[in-house]
Parts: structure tokens; C-alpha cells; sequence
């Protein structure tokens, strides 16, 4: 009886020591996972920047050389998401220019709250396809911007359309692309308070 009780004792404890060996690795897999994931946000923008996947647009330092005779439209959405009491808007709803052609428009905002807030805006081109022919060359997205009680805010885009667009065999009937951004709040840190200075006649050191 007393080698049962044995035997069913260190069968106990091994059954635990095994469970808290897998806990473990189960609890290091998930914030390795975590870990992963945070790494992978800006590896995931840089690919959808180089590759146009998801809509990203291409961010580029020049202009096209090449302006085709073929036009096409390009239509722009605005979007706040969360508590984010923006009044965001692009100022022309929709444009036509020739494929190849440098173009400037502008989105605005005007914050409707009543204390400082800030945003963060991310953006995407549909169909998603043209989102690898559709060049950035000025953009505010990604930058943090604060905007005062009241304040208005004007945020200029500087695009073109890249000619090898009219060689892809699946946008060859794509008459018009839609550019779209969306506010997200963010939260801005908090100034690191001055230390206080010592009152006159009083010693700041040890005594």
C-alpha cells in the first residue's frame, strides 16, 4: 500500500512538473509573439511603401519625366477614426490629370475640441493594384500633428501618376483612383515639469 501511495505521489508531480514546462513555453511563445508583431509594423510600412501592397502609395524624391496624353481621375477621401474631434476634408473632392503629371492638392483641418488634441494620419489608394503606380512626393501622413483649440491646419499633397500604369494588363479600363486618409488620436507626452529653484538665502546641497 505504501509503494502505491509512492508511486502515485511522484507520478503527481511529475504530471506538474510537465504542466508548469509547458505553461512556460506557452508563456514565452505569447510574448515572443508580442514581441514579433511590434517588430514587424515597421517592416510591414516599408514593404507596403516598396511594393504598393494594400493600397499603400510609393513615396518618391522626383517627378515623373514622362506625361502621357491619357488622362485619368482621381478622386480624395477624408476620414476621422476614435475620439479624434477633427473637422478633416480634402478641399477638391476629385481632380483629372494626365498620367505622368505632378499635381498639388490640399486636405484641411479644423479642431472642434476644446483642449489641445493630436493625430496621427495613415492613407491607401483603391483599387489597390494602382497603389504601386500612385508616387508621393509631399504627403503629411505618418507625422504627428497637434492642432490647438479652434486651430485650422492646411496639409498639401504632391503626387503623380507613374505612365507604366498603362502597361499593366489588369488597370488597362481603370478610369479613376481614389487616394484616402484617416486621423487616428494619439497621445502626445507630457513636458517634463522644471525642477524648482531654491528659495533665496536657502542652500541646494547637502548639509
Amino acid at each position: 500500500m505504501t509503494e502505491e501511495k509512492t508511486v502515485s505521489t511522484s507520478t503527481t508531480g511529475k504530471k506538474q512538473r510537465s504542466n508548469r514546462v509547458v505553461a512556460t513555453a506557452c508563456f514565452t511563445f505569447f510574448i515572443a509573439m508580442i514581441g514579433a508583431a511590434y517588430a514587424s509594423v515597421p517592416l510591414y510600412r516599408v514593404f507596403c511603401q516598396v511594393t504598393g501592397y494594400g493600397g499603400t502609395t510609393q513615396r518618391v524624391e522626383q517627378m515623373s519625366d514622362t506625361i502621357l496624353d491619357k488622362t485619368i481621375n482621381i478622386r480624395f477621401d477624408a476620414n476621422t477614426s476614435g475620439a479624434l474631434p477633427w473637422d478633416f476634408k480634402p478641399k477638391q473632392r476629385e481632380v483629372t490629370i494626365r498620367i505622368g503629371e505632378t499635381k498639388q492638392i490640399s486636405y484641411e483641418g479644423r479642431s472642434l475640441a476644446t483642449a489641445p488634441t493630436s493625430g496621427r494620419a495613415s492613407f491607401n489608394v483603391t483599387p489597390d493594384r494602382a497603389g504601386a503606380y500612385f508616387n508621393k512626393v509631399q504627403c503629411f501622413c505618418f507625422t504627428d500633428t497637434t492642432l490647438q483649440p479652434g486651430e485650422d491646419i492646411d496639409m498639401p499633397v504632391v503626387f503623380f501618376v507613374d505612365p507604366d500604369i498603362v502597361n499593366d494588363p489588369d488597370l488597362e479600363d481603370l478610369k479613376t483612383i481614389t487616394l484616402s486618409y484617416t486621423f487616428f488620436p494619439i497621445d502626445k507626452p507630457q513636458p517634463v515639469a522644471q525642477s524648482a529653484k531654491p528659495a533665496d538665502g536657502e542652500s541646494s546641497g547637502n548639509l
